[in-house]
């Protein structure tokens, strides 16, 4: 019952971040906050990536330690699973079961961790957990094809790529 209300609530979510994602990107560069503008937004004022002040009151801001644009790609590629947990300066997203409408019986759960500031293919790394439905309605583990945890840190590379791309051509 709760995973029919789970998805009862998170279907129309993830279907309003897939449309929202595809509505056009014009993402500048103080949005996304990577290391280039040094943890400040536009205003010079601490971003959405920061936190805290320097002993004499000045904006020292404790960055992010993972890419921005992996992370935001991260978030979108995953969407349409329901997220658990997401921490933005450890570097991990973890979402919770989802089955597949074309095969209820299965059910999937990620782990995305993002290893670095760098947009390169080392600092991103996807973990896909599968269960099987038994006849008595228990789940048991089952490997996953790794083909679907790459197949994910490929997308993930990909969309980070175009984010960043789109926030360069708006500078």
């Amino acid at each position: 019952m709760r995973t029919l209300k789970t998805l009862t609530i998170s279907a129309p979510l993830a279907a309003a971040l897939a449309l929202t994602a595809c509505s056009g990107l014009h993402t500048s560069q103080a949005e996304l906050n990577t290391p280039a503008d040094a943890g400040q937004s536009s205003a010079g004022s601490p971003s959405l990536f920061t936190i805290g002040k320097g002993s004499a009151g000045t904006a020292q801001a404790t960055q992010i330690q993972v890419n921005a644009y992996l992370w935001r790609a991260s978030l979108e590629t995953l969407a349409f699973m329901p997220l658990a947990s997401a921490d933005p300066f450890g570097g991990v997203i973890i979402t919770d079961w989802y089955s597949p409408p074309a095969t209820p019986g299965e059910r999937f759960k990620v782990t995305a961790y993002i290893l670095g500031k760098q947009l390169t293919a080392n600092a991103i790394k996807v973990s896909v957990f599968h269960q099987v439905q038994q006849p008595d309605g228990s789940w048991a583990d089952a490997p996953a094809d790794p083909s679907t945890a790459s197949g994910l840190e490929n997308r993930i590379l990909a969309e980070a790529a175009n984010l960043q791309a789109a926030a360069d051509a708006s500078k």
